[in-house]
């Protein structure tokens, strides 16, 4: 499994629950179309956090880097439904960072571990 890392604030204006509510069209449209395993968002509670963490995070699941890969092919095809969707999360978003993470030690590390 892959997790994309998404740390996001949003555009002054925006609401939060309308923000939610796009980011699960958004991701349950990729998950139907197979391209995401999972996905979660949070939001940051009591405001307990330093200055680097963003007000929500959004984590999304990948099987493998083929299916992240499926993931940004579907983002740019030149489909009205895929872009309204993006749009609809975009257009919220002030600021984000991105990362992308694995388990470690991943299940591969660990064998080739064992061999030595």
């Amino acid at each position: 499994m892959n997790l994309y890392h998404c740390q996001i604030d949003l555009q002054h204006e925006a609401k939060a629950l309308a923000f939610a509510s796009a980011v699960e069209q958004w991701m349950e449209y990729l998950k139907g179309r197979g391209a995401i395993t999972g996905w979660r968002l949070l939001r940051r509670k009591l405001n307990l956090a330093n200055d680097t963490c963003k007000d929500f995070l959004l984590e999304i699941e990948f099987e493998n880097m083929t299916q992240l890969d499926q993931a940004f092919r579907i983002l740019g095809e030149h489909d009205e439904e895929v872009a309204r969707l993006y749009a609809n999360v975009n257009a919220l978003i002030a600021r984000s960072d991105f990362g992308l993470y694995r388990p470690f030690p991943d299940p591969e590390r660990a064998e080739r571990m064992a061999l030595i």
